[in-house]
């Protein structure tokens, strides 16, 4: 059986750190963002194991990549050696603060699900995916979402979805863990609840003035060309622009897809990365 599917990419509307929890994780709140760039998947059965190939050969193809690591999960639930070969085309920039990683992990439990029959809802799916990585979750579930605990505790909110994002990578991939070592943390939090007013509101300026991530306050001086695309977003009209998760890739966001377009076309020549997406 062939089975294809897409997985898509998230933006951090707001990402706020709490503290350091005694397992050694970090609690966060934040409000997570489904965007229309997507990686393509195209999955197969095979005997036994798993095969991964990939046209970016930044993608790790063995056992750190979150698509075993979620074929391991599922086959040991039930109880299979069933194996599968899985081809993506990567679309998505590889550590880049967009969950492209847990993007593939999520399309794989829903593509082992359909292959094997398993019949497994959503909310089954997301509790498997929260033991897999923290953004699985989210993945699974889409649109726009408060994101709380490590990221696995989910409350959707109302859609702001169809609004025009002009995203950005410089290249640089940069490890949440390392994002982590640098942090500092504060006692001052961001307005995120002020955000989730301003969303379900549809108030897209206000969204945009409202957009907060503690982690660029440690990654900033040490990538400036981060702050360096934010600023050229703003001067080209964005609403608000911001570094998107532990980074590298940062967004703006445009009351007018013209307008953001115009902004691509300006800055398409200047980085490696640059897309003009829509929030879904």
């Amino acid at each position: 059986m062939k089975f294809e599917i897409d997985s898509y990419g998230k933006i951090n509307l707001a990402l706020d750190v709490l503290h350091k929890r005694e397992d050694g994780y970090h609690e966060i709140r934040s409000i997570m963002q489904q965007i229309s760039l997507s990686d393509s998947l195209e999955f197969k059965e095979q005997h036994t194991g798993v095969s991964i190939q990939c046209d970016n050969g930044n993608v790790p193809l063995n056992e750190d990549n979150l698509i075993y690591k979620a074929w391991d999960k599922m086959s040991k639930i039930v109880g299979t050696k069933a194996g599968i070969s899985v081809r993506i085309n990567k679309n998505i920039p590889v550590a880049a603060g967009l969950a492209g990683g847990s993007g593939n992990g999520s399309a794989t439990l829903l593509a082992l699900n359909h292959i094997w029959g398993l019949k497994l809802e959503l909310r089954e799916l997301m509790e498997i995916g929260r033991t897999i990585g923290a953004d699985i979750p989210f993945c699974l579930l889409g649109g726009t979402a408060l994101a709380e605990g490590i990221g696995e505790k989910l409350t959707p909110i109302e859609p702001f979805n169809n609004k025009s994002i002009l995203l950005i990578n410089p290249g640089i991939e940069i490890s949440s863990g390392y994002v982590y070592s640098l942090l500092r943390l504060k006692e001052e939090r961001l307005p995120i609840d002020d955000l989730i007013n301003h969303i379900k509101a549809d108030d897209i300026i206000k969204v945009g003035a409202t957009l907060g991530n503690v982690m660029e306050d440690a990654i900033l001086p040490k990538y400036p060309v981060i702050d360096e695309i934010k600023s050229r977003m703003v001067e080209l009209g964005s609403l608000g622009s911001l570094m998107s998760g532990s980074g590298s890739s940062v967004f703006g966001i445009f009351e007018d897809p013209d307008r953001c377009e115009f902004a691509k076309n300006k800055l398409i020549g200047d980085y490696p990365y640059v897309f003009n997406v829509m929030t879904i």
